[in-house]
């Protein structure tokens, strides 16, 4: 797994040495990671930074783990591998029956966490995401393996940074991205640069994608926190 990934790991856990060492092991494979310690901050977490996995202890403060795992099944298929300290079969069959796609008992190896994270990546990774080389959203189409990209079939001129925006947003329609975000995009050495760089190359984007730029259709402006790509019915 590259750090490049746009999405972090969710790791909900209210010992925070727990938190912080499944962190640090997460980190060390290149996963980027937030950490939450109750069970508001998890569902607002959540659907704030689409994650890409959440690691969820079940006894937490508030809102246990079986309610936000519940919960998240509401409208999300995002992978979930669950922090138990009881071993009881119940338990276990509970947290599969409510959409969990692994357990881990307490006390457990890191090592371990982490390779059941990636065994459940790999079981959850769609077939067509890696077997395709074409990006497509409306009228918007991006060829990976050629660089290309088109706007109802016609050639699109863009930069290095513009594609690389681009294909972030492509890669998740609907998902809002802070510009801190779409930074690491472009600056992965740990540049100090303002984020309103990203303002610039949003409005060149535009320019060449968009039929009026003043009025987007694809590239969506979301107040206070960045921006997303339009959902397929937004489109319609």
């Amino acid at each position: 797994m590259s750090a490049e990934h746009a999405q972090p790991i969710l790791i909900v856990e209210d010992d925070r040495n727990t938190a912080s060492l499944v962190a640090a092991y997460l980190q060390r494979e290149g996963f980027r990671t937030i950490a939450v310690h109750d069970g508001r901050q998890a569902l607002q977490s959540a659907r704030q930074h689409m994650p890409l996995l959440v690691v969820l202890d079940v006894m937490l403060p508030g809102i246990d783990g079986w309610e936000i795992c519940r919960s998240l099944r509401q409208y999300s298929d995002v992978p979930i591998l669950m922090l138990t300290a009881r071993e009881e079969e119940i338990d276990r069959v509970l947290g599969l029956s409510l959409g969990a796609d692994d357990y881990v008992v307490k006390p457990f190896s890191p090592r371990e966490l982490v390779e059941r994270v990636k065994a459940i990546l790999r079981r959850s990774r769609p077939p067509s995401r890696r077997n395709t080389d074409i990006l497509s959203h409306g009228d918007l189409a991006m060829d990976l393996s050629k660089h290309r990209v088109t706007v109802k079939g016609r050639p699109i001129a863009l930069t290095s940074s513009e594609y690389k925006l681009l294909q972030a947003m492509l890669h998740a329609p609907g998902r809002v991205f802070s510009r801190e975000e779409l930074l690491r995009h472009f600056y992965r050495n740990g540049e100090t640069v303002i984020d309103r760089v990203i303002d610039v190359h949003i409005g060149k984007l535009r320019q060449k994608i968009e039929a009026q730029p003043a009025r987007p259709r694809y590239i969506l402006t979301v107040r206070g926190f960045g921006y997303r790509l339009a959902e397929e019915n937004e489109l319609e």
